[in-house]
């Protein structure tokens, strides 16, 4: 299962749920996507041919990040560019989370472990501005699409 969260023109997250399942390959970001997330499922002894990557330089204007989700129930907000809330998302154990355009906070519902992964390098308190949170009981929570 795979949601993608849009407004207007902001790619706001893809979510691949832990239920996500078929067989080969998949890569669910665009070509020009500055973050590449992908699933591969491969039967033994398949092999994938030994490779390096060569040095392209890359210009990246927006920081990407994906979250593997180990433990826990988390409530993702997104926001736009203009710091506006437009909707939240929860997500759980096993699900990936790639956060593109616009803002994000998080709320952990239960206890939870994340690792996150995330373009390099950090420059400190100069790679985000924060701002204030939605208050509780002014969540949306984004409809699931079948």
């Amino acid at each position: 299962m795979i949601e993608r969260l849009v407004h207007k023109e902001l790619q706001l997250a893809t979510i691949i749920r832990s239920q996500f399942h078929k067989e080969g390959i998949e890569f669910f970001t665009d070509d020009d996507s500055s973050m590449q997330i992908g699933y591969m499922n491969r039967e033994k002894d398949y092999a994938i041919q030994p490779h390096v990557h060569r040095e392209v330089e890359r210009k990246l204007t927006q920081t990407h990040e994906v979250l593997f989700i180990k433990k826990g129930l988390i409530r993702v907000d997104f926001y736009d560019d203009q710091q506006e809330y437009i909707q939240s998302t929860i997500v759980r154990q096993g699900d990936v989370i790639l956060l593109a355009d616009g803002g994000h906070g998080f709320k952990m519902l239960e206890p939870s472990e994340i690792i996150e992964v995330k373009q390099g390098p950090y420059v400190g308190e100069l790679d985000k501005v924060r701002f204030d949170p939605i208050d509780d009981r002014s969540v949306k929570m984004a409809k699931k699409k079948d």
